[in-house]
């Protein structure tokens, strides 16, 4: 048996379930049903904004979920769902030139890298990671992603439908902050249909509406195109992309299975973003480890290299890579079930859902207004979670070793600056930015003075090279870490 059974098989009031363990199956399929929710509306929208199919998004969600079980060996409860982080790239590639295939060719290479790390982190220790990627540099790495999606909102969702994109950013904002439990969990997902409801009133009411290129011509369409669903199967298998007639920014577009396709200029711009993933998940394994009470160090290294391998696979069939979901840790949290036979369930769940092209027709028909008063907030929330991680491990930008090189990558990201070499290879955007955050801090550090300048501040202390501390909380550091940890005492 996989999971043996808790007590049993009922939840006692303050009982925890363990990975290996299972209540009833009736309860176990509730469960499941509850991280179904909590996947769900992230798992469709991110590669809606991808320009992939979210049909097979979903399918290929759950087959990943079951492959991140069997290669953690049944111990890091996770669901894996469509990554954001791929939102920026995938417009970043489609503004050069590039089709579905482009973006998928891009993502199949980063996703074999982030296997690869996964594999060294696993034979060399997550001390790697700390070394390579301290918070000061994944913080903005996360930042300048984020805040890169800005263009796309303001020149391809929200142009198309102002009216309703602003209405639905409302009504997220309202959503997000104003309900709680697992309501709030999936504010997104209620907003989206709030806004799809929204449009087909609109629709009926106001008529078509009017929207006028960059050459001046103008056009008029429904909010909701209601032809593909109409006439898509209630059962079957997502359809074959169609990249003889694809269009950027087309809402007539057939896409679904494909064969990547592979460029290096494409992959460059796609490359910088395992520094994300690589966040994510060692942040998600550390935050189960701290739930489950159990030392999950070990595994570290395994969660990363099974993301990379779903990923992989993902992104070999059409779909975009795939990460570890905040959203069901919250599940586990607040239920205090970490069985991994839940993640089951709802694996199976994405799966068969990925056999109705009726949702995927249904789901692909999102209006763009829509998007846009959802990415105005999504894409600011991305950004700020680079805020969130420097702020959980207080680094200092009163030191300049911090603030300079960390500065200039944001700013190349968010403004998208380009750096030519050659009439045929450039580095600009998200690749160029991470490239100088990266690259610059750890010159910075060795670069940085034995004694902190005269202007560092009466309050700061020297404790390594670049790293100043407040001096009234000495600090402290872990030799399984590269960053000391401001507040922690010398007993």
């Amino acid at each position: 048996m996989i999971w043996k059974l808790h007590g049993n098989g009922h939840l006692e009031p303050g009982a925890v379930v363990a990975p290996d363990e299972r209540l009833s199956w009736g309860k176990t399929v509730g469960l499941g049903a509850q991280h179904v929710v909590a996947m769900f509306g992230a798992t469709f929208v991110f590669p809606l904004l991808m320009g992939l199919n979210p049909q097979l998004a979903v399918m290929m969600s759950g087959i990943a979920t079951l492959l991140f079980i069997v290669l953690t060996r049944n111990r890091v409860p996770s669901y894996l769902g469509s990554s954001a982080s791929f939102t920026g790239v995938a417009a970043a590639i489609y503004a050069q030139g590039g089709n579905p295939a482009s973006v998928t060719g891009a993502l199949l290479i980063t996703s074999v890298a982030l296997l690869v790390i996964g594999i060294i982190i696993h034979l060399v220790g997550a001390r790697l990671v700390h070394a390579v990627l301290p918070p000061a540099v994944t913080g903005a790495v996360v930042m300048l992603i984020g805040f890169n999606l800005a263009p796309v909102v303001a020149g391809v969702y929200w142009p198309k439908d102002q009216l309703t994109a602003a209405i639905v950013m409302v009504v997220v904002i309202v959503l997000s902050v104003g309900l709680r439990g697992y309501l709030g969990r999936i504010a997104i997902f209620l907003s989206l249909v709030f806004g799809y409801a929204l449009s087909a009133v609109l629709d009926r009411v106001l008529g078509p509406i009017t929207t006028t290129a960059a050459d001046g011509s103008s056009s008029s369409a429904y909010r909701i195109a209601w032809h593909g669903v109409r006439s898509a199967d209630w059962v079957g298998l997502p359809p074959i992309t169609d990249l003889a007639h694809w269009k950027f920014g087309a809402t007539t577009n057939v896409v679904g299975f494909h064969t990547p396709q592979f460029s290096f200029a494409f992959a460059l711009v796609a490359l910088p973003v395992v520094i994300a993933l690589i966040a994510e998940n060692t942040g998600h394994v550390k935050a189960v480890a701290e739930m489950t009470g159990k030392n999950l160090d070990g595994d570290m290294g395994r969660a990363v290299a099974a993301d990379g391998l779903a990923s992989t696979l993902a992104s070999a069939v059409g779909a975009g890579p795939t990460t570890t979901y905040a959203e069901n840790i919250g599940v586990m949290a607040s239920t205090r079930v970490y069985s991994t036979a839940a993640y089951v369930v709802a694996a199976v769940v994405a799966i068969l859902f990925g056999f109705s092209p009726k949702f995927g027709a249904l789901v692909s028909a999102t209006p763009p207004g829509v998007l846009g008063g959802i990415t105005v907030v999504l894409y600011g929330m991305i950004g700020l979670l680079g805020a969130k991680i420097w702020k959980e491990n207080r680094v200092d930008f009163g030191n300049p070793v911090n603030l300079v090189p960390l500065a200039a990558g944001i700013i190349i990201g968010i403004g998208n600056v380009t750096l030519t070499f050659s009439p045929t290879f450039s580095l600009g955007g998200i690749a160029l930015g991470t490239l100088v955050t990266v690259i610059g801090y750890h010159v910075a550090r060795l670069l940085a003075p034995a004694t902190p300048p005269d202007d560092a501040g009466a309050n700061l202390v020297f404790d390594a090279p670049g790293i100043y501390t407040e001096d009234d909380e000495p600090a402290v550091r872990d030799p399984r870490e590269e960053t000391p940890q401001v507040g922690r005492r010398v007993r």
